[in-house]
């Protein structure tokens, strides 16, 4: 299977072919330009020094969420965009299962984290077995406290990924608990965690593909906060007011 897959859940952004499980070619940018910018350009250029078209590609894979609210919308709407012109399915997984794809050949609990803002991080947790990352808990939003907790009680070291990896590991290390911080290449983000992470996730018609925030968007957050109503976000996909632009991570 030719998967094409596209990764801009955080800052960097990066597109990445694969067929049958192994990685063919990946672009990645980290330079603080936008998405918007950059995604388009880097599928193009990937696929014409591969030699290949969209025709080739079998299923069109993005990471659907947590993060970046923008960063989500483009990638989505990117994706649905190469789906639809070329009538192929797509696969929307969590960001936060891709990054533990890359980090599977590890042994212990694989803690990707991103920095959620307010004290917080998007996290899961994942058990490494047989070259495979086995889910322990939902994708969710939790405090640094909340975790540090789980943490203290599991002897298990914990492999810390992800834009928040370096704030959680700073706040294990100071509270003794048995931490490792993974190097920026496996760590950050990547399309080919997408696509591994796809390879095992059925694909669904373009129209069905949505971001999932786990939380309200910023401006969302700050008008309910306004009208006295403590808003947690339970659905998949924006509501009219939590579509505004929002570069935070929720």
């Amino acid at each position: 299977m030719n998967i094409l897959a596209v990764e801009s859940s955080a800052k960097a952004a990066s597109a990445a072919y694969c067929r049958d499980g192994a990685l063919v070619g990946q672009y990645f940018q980290n330079s603080g330009l936008t998405h918007s910018r950059t995604l388009l350009p880097m599928i193009r250029d990937l696929l014409k020094n591969l030699e290949i078209t969209l025709e080739d590609v079998d299923v069109f894979a993005v990471s659907t969420g947590p993060g970046s609210f923008t960063g989500l919308r483009i990638g989505t709407a990117t994706v649905k965009g190469l789906a639809w012109g070329t009538d192929k399915p797509v696969c929307g997984v969590s960001t936060l299962e891709a990054m533990a794809w890359q980090a599977a050949h590890l042994e212990g609990i694989l803690c990707p984290v991103m920095d959620a803002r307010r004290n917080e991080v998007y996290n899961a947790r994942f058990s490494a077995r047989a070259g495979r990352p086995e889910r322990l808990c939902e994708d969710r939003a939790i405090s640094l406290e909340e975790l540090l907790e789980e943490a203290k009680s599991d002897p298990i070291p914990y492999f810390l990924l992800g834009d928040g990896a370096e704030l959680c590991y700073n706040w294990f290390r100071d509270n003794q608990v048995n931490a490792v911080l993974l190097p920026p290449h496996i760590r950050q983000q990547s399309a080919w965690g997408v696509a591994r992470a796809a390879q095992s996730t059925p694909g669904v018609q373009a129209h069905a593909l949505v971001p999932h925030y786990i939380r309200l968007s910023q401006a969302e957050r700050e008008r309910l906060e306004r009208s006295g109503v403590n808003g947690v976000c339970a659905c998949s996909g924006a509501s009219p007011s939590s579509a505004q632009a929002d570069d935070s991570a929720g």
